[in-house]
């Protein structure tokens, strides 16, 4: 059983940054894909970006692209997102999540067996 500590939200001017964290456990971490959601209110959660057991791909849905990096320490078992240039659009519940191994092409939310508790992003205009 995997366990998912997501943590690093909060209120935010527009432009501004944030970085999440999420410290996983309960199974090897180079074996674990990990991938961050988002769930803004009335909306269905939407993929934000996941990085490989790899460690070496890492993928990003468009409108985050240039803006949102994803990193993981191996050393301790946490992925790192990295938010620069926030917009307002971005506000929501950002969920950590992983399954084992898999690869870039997972980008849907049942290709994932275990989900952090969530953390909020608020991006005031």
């Amino acid at each position: 059983q995997v366990q998912l500590v997501d943590s690093g939200g909060g209120l935010v001017q527009a432009g501004g940054s944030l970085r999440l964290s999420c410290a996983a456990s309960g199974r090897t971490f180079s074996t674990l894909t990990m991938g961050w959601f988002r769930q803004a209110p009335g909306k269905e959660r939407e993929f934000v970006t996941l990085i490989d057991y790899n460690g070496g791909a890492t993928a990003y849905t468009d409108s985050v692209k240039g803006r949102f990096t994803i990193s993981r320490d191996s050393a301790k078992n946490t992925v790192y997102l990295q938010m620069n240039n926030l917009k307002p659009d971005d506000t929501a519940v950002y969920y950590c999540a992983a399954r084992a191994y898999g690869s870039v092409w997972h980008r849907l939310p049942d290709n994932y067996d275990y989900w952090g508790q969530g953390t909020q992003v608020t991006v005031s205009s």
